[in-house]
């Protein structure tokens, strides 16, 4: 039976070295440095085809592992099926037992509720936000007077390579302000 830990941290600037502690009697352990909410994860998904029957997957927190409820419950069925049992050191659960299995089921949906929730709120504030007249998103680069002179000069002939120079935009961005006021 080997000992399989999993590590990760949401971004580059966060340290592994508080779980790479905690998981240290791990005969093997994949770390990685991504977001839970991206699908590309390869050290987890190395970690998942590593372990093997009689196996246990140890990771500090359950947060760690999954990013909702739903993966968190495909990743133990895969673990199920492959005979490996999980412990999560931080939350002290062992699915090699049914209390261990119940309290995994209900902090993975309690972690899942409190993702929904977190994520309401910042719609919410983001609503009030705009109600208020708060602009989201990037700043246009030309003002309406630079779009009327961008286009008087493109109708004039102007080439587009010298608007890219003269307004320091894109080719894509100077077609853009030229097709916008055309429909």
């Amino acid at each position: 039976m080997a000992k399989v830990g999993y590590a990760r941290v949401s971004s580059v600037g966060q340290s592994l070295e508080v779980q790479r502690e905690k998981l240290s009697d791990c005969d093997k352990l994949f770390e990685e440095k991504r977001s839970g909410t991206t699908d590309a994860r390869p050290q987890l998904k190395q970690c998942l085809n590593y372990v093997r029957e009689g196996d246990q997957l140890t990771v500090t927190r359950i947060d760690r592992l999954a990013r909702s409820t739903l993966h968190l419950c495909q990743i133990a069925e895969t673990l199920r099926e492959k005979g490996v049992d999980m412990v999560v050191l931080d939350q002290n659960i062992d699915t090699s037992d049914a209390t261990g299995r119940l309290l995994f089921n209900m902090l993975g949906a309690v972690g899942q509720f409190e993702t929904e929730i977190r994520a309401e709120r910042q719609m919410d504030g983001i609503k009030k936000a705009k109600d208020r007249g708060v602009q989201f998103g990037k700043r246009p680069a030309l003002t309406d007077d630079q779009i009327v002179e961008l286009r008087a000069e493109r109708a004039k002939g102007t080439l587009i390579k010298d608007l890219m120079a003269e307004y320091s935009l894109s080719k894509a961005t100077i077609y853009r302000y030229l097709s916008e006021g055309q429909a």
